[in-house]
């Protein structure tokens, strides 16, 4: 398919929802007396990075969830929202709400997991399990890879993404950091288009302005993975070269009290090769 039809595609396969006063996208696949499964995407992705795992968990028995957070995909980017983690996570709580979700499994990948931390210490008892996906636990240690430490910059950042708005230049980085060879071209374009969205990256970049590296967080995060009210698993893809298994894989063993680190040989964005495994994870961890 070319990439317009693809994100026809994915929009086909999605409504728009609002929470919280701002509008979103949300897909929702599988038995609608399936058990949740709320799958948190991180930057520069959207709800689109988990579009095979939802099909996967809903081969499963499963109802697969992931909506846009705002700033990023179809969702709204305001001027004056909170891209705080802090802020992202108080409106991904509002949307189970929205969603009509009451105990929800989470799978949290990137950034998605510092939101979804802050999902899990505000409302513990409405979680049944969170899966771990190379994402951020000691946040305050937390240094950005190379090739998204720019965004975090003014005039830097906004040069970078205008470098990366060119289709084969966001393909070459995708494959440097993300996705094995077999993923199309034209589902890297899409990751792209909706990066950009109507606001050309704007929110996105001050999301990458917001981050909380603070001592309390990384103990508030580590709080939700110890809190032993549900369990608590990891999935690392060993050749991410951005948040390295050696590192940032140990570090959320380390806060889960897990004793090994199950891998799958994917590099950043495992949900493009390996949805098959993280569905079974989830699956695991449901059981």
């Amino acid at each position: 398919m070319t990439v317009d039809e693809v994100l026809a595609a994915h929009r086909g396969a999605g409504r728009e929802f609002t929470a919280a006063g701002e509008a979103s996208f949300v897909l929702d696949q599988g038995p609608s007396g399936g058990e949740a499964v709320v799958c948190l995407h991180g930057v520069p992705t959207s709800s689109f990075l988990y579009r095979g795992v939802l099909h996967e968990l809903a081969l499963r028995g499963l109802r697969g969830i992931a909506f846009d957070l705002p700033g990023l995909g179809l969702a709204a980017r305001p001027d004056d929202f909170d891209y705080s983690w802090t802020g992202l996570g108080s409106w991904a709580t509002a949307a189970l709400d929205a969603l009509g979700l009451d105990r929800v499994h989470l799978v949290v990948h990137d950034i998605g997991g510092p939101v979804g931390f802050e999902i899990a210490a505000a409302v513990p008892d409405r979680i049944r399990s969170i899966l771990l996906l190379n994402t951020i636990v000691a946040v305050d240690t937390f240094r950005r890879p190379w090739v998204m430490e720019p965004f975090a910059h003014r005039l830097l950042g906004e040069a970078w993404l205008a470098s990366a708005r060119v289709p084969i230049v966001f393909r070459a980085l995708m494959r440097t950091i993300g996705v094995g060879p077999d993923v199309p071209a034209e589902d890297l374009d899409a990751h792209l288009r909706l990066l950009l969205g109507e606001d050309s990256g704007r929110a996105f970049l001050r999301i990458m302005r917001s981050f909380e590296r603070t001592v309390e967080k990384r103990r508030l995060y580590e709080g939700a993975l110890r809190s032993g009210a549900y369990p608590v698993g990891l999935l690392w893809g060993s050749k991410d070269p951005a948040l390295p298994l050696r590192s940032y894989g140990v570090q959320a063993r380390l806060a889960a009290r897990l004793d090994d680190i199950p891998t799958v040989p994917g590099k950043h964005f495992l949900q493009e090769d390996f949805p098959a495994e993280i569905a079974a994870a989830v699956a695991k961890l449901a059981r």
